[in-house]
């Protein structure tokens, strides 16, 4: 029996399985060379989302100490401070697809002029969000929910989204290196800038949120201190990365004056239907939580917590999506189609075991997670029903989440946006609603509808890609 099992994964997981004979155009990797390779790149993409998100779990427990109305203020920031990171997100899928490409067909010096384009286009837009937050701080919070029961909590939650949007705005030169960094497989320095942003996270956390060793007790001002402080360090590390005399990247404060009118357009192609995507997404995460978070404090801070847990879900999806992405990228640039589709399969395939380990875990451990964030019965019991959904979710997230970053790497980035549009925008939102209140299910059918949305994603991904279409897709 046992010997059946194994060689049924053998089966499953070989590059024969992944790739038919009449598809290939060269020479393919054997099984072991092709996810020893692709693990090399992977494995610090997953730790880095894995590890930002655990900082996420930790962050949640530590302010969880003060009081639900504390996780409900951090909470309350995320969405609109999402909006303004979605804005870097989009032009760093363009940087990623663009050097990526330059890289596999061995153009250094383009590769550098993409990095440099994205990196004056990064500080740019980082002045103009921090100005612009500034400004409608307080009609934002409002607006996502900071009104009637939870209008206590918003002076708090302002000083918390205005610290860390400025830690956002910092950071985004550096997030734009780390991206370049990815498209030329270099994925270890983005994992060591966000491992030292994370430790300093954390330490400044419990420092600062409860008061110790001789520190101030600033509560959820603490928390927001530090992770602008955890940004800093992190741009400051992926700077130094590109200052090395030897390395494949190199940034010049002089190029930074010079815009590449070519790389800025194939730039721009990538990052606006990313930035459409982005837009839909942030958009209705914004309106599904400003629909739970008009249910109440203990349903919002209930809604927080179970998304903290799923994160981790999306975290490794997202890592093994950003590898995908780079490969794609780089094999389309050599012209091997064909080599884009088996490390897309093979992050697939490793995305598939993920997932059930995943809904494993969930599943059997759903409410002591839950337990470890707060105390309250309402929270605790409510989240331990939560969590059997997302034990669901989480067989389709994360291969989910790997086929938009495999597409978002070919420059499929339009596709991706309608999608977002239709599952995100709209169907998840509005749906929440209507569970939430009319059908009277409350936090519960937020949840419903997230599944609802995920499905939906899901199986959108798996068509386009699927489909193909993505190969033939020219940046210029």
């Amino acid at each position: 029996m046992i010997k059946r099992i194994i060689g049924f994964f053998a089966r499953l997981f070989s590059v024969e399985r992944l790739l038919k004979p009449e598809n290939r155009l060269g020479d393919v990797p054997s099984s072991r060379e092709l996810y020893s390779g692709f693990f090399k790149l992977a494995w610090p993409t997953m730790l880095e989302s894995a590890v930002t998100s655990l900082t996420g779990f930790v962050d949640t427990m530590m302010v969880g100490t003060l009081s639900t109305a504390a996780i409900s203020a951090v909470g309350l920031t995320g969405q609109p401070r999402l909006l303004i990171f979605a804005i870097f997100f989009s032009i760093n899928a363009g940087i990623t697809a663009v050097v990526s490409r330059k890289k596999g067909q061995g153009d250094r010096d383009g590769a550098n002029a993409a990095m440099h384009t994205g990196l004056l286009l990064c500080l740019v837009l980082a002045v103009l969000a921090f100005t612009l937050a500034s400004v409608f701080s307080v009609p934002l919070l409002k607006f996502a929910g900071a009104t009637g029961e939870n209008a206590g909590i918003l002076p708090q939650a302002k000083v918390y989204f205005l610290i860390t949007v400025a830690g956002v705005c910092i950071n985004a030169f550096g997030m734009a290196l780390n991206a370049a960094q990815r498209a030329c497989s270099n994925t270890k320095i983005a994992f060591r800038t966000t491992v030292i942003a994370n430790v300093v996270n954390v330490a400044f956390n419990y420092l600062l949120i409860n008061g110790h060793l001789g520190f101030p007790r600033l509560e959820v001002t603490g928390a927001a201190i530090a992770t602008l402080l955890g940004n800093i360090c992190a741009c400051a590390v992926s700077v130094a990365s590109v200052l090395k005399k030897d390395g494949y990247l190199k940034l010049s404060f002089f190029r930074l004056k010079h815009i590449s009118a070519r790389y800025m357009g194939m730039i721009g192609r990538v990052s606006l239907g990313t930035g459409m995507e982005q837009m839909f997404i942030r958009f209705g995460m914004f309106m599904f939580a400003k629909v739970v978070a008009e249910l109440g404090t203990d349903e919002f801070a209930t809604h927080q917590i179970c998304m903290t847990l799923i994160s981790i879900t999306f975290a490794f999806g997202d890592g093994l999506g950003v590898a995908a992405s780079a490969l794609v990228g780089q094999n389309l640039g050599k012209k091997r189609p064909d080599l884009s589709e088996l490390s897309a399969k093979a992050a697939q395939r490793v995305g598939m075991l993920i997932s059930v380990v995943m809904f494993t875990v969930f599943m059997v451990g759903g409410r002591w997670l839950v337990s470890l964030f707060s105390d309250v019965a309402f929270v605790v019991d409510t989240g331990e029903k939560i969590m059997r959904i997302v034990a669901v979710v989480a067989l389709f997230q994360v291969v989910q989440t790997i086929n938009t970053g495999c597409l978002r790497g070919a420059g499929d980035t339009h596709y991706t946006a309608v999608v977002s549009f239709f599952s995100i925008a709209a169907i998840r939102p509005v749906v929440a609603y209507l569970l939430c209140y009319p059908a009277g299910f409350g936090v519960i059918g937020a949840w419903i509808a997230l599944f609802i949305d995920q499905t939906t994603r899901f199986v959108a991904s798996n068509i386009r890609f699927a489909g193909g279409k993505w190969k033939s897709i020219k940046l210029g």
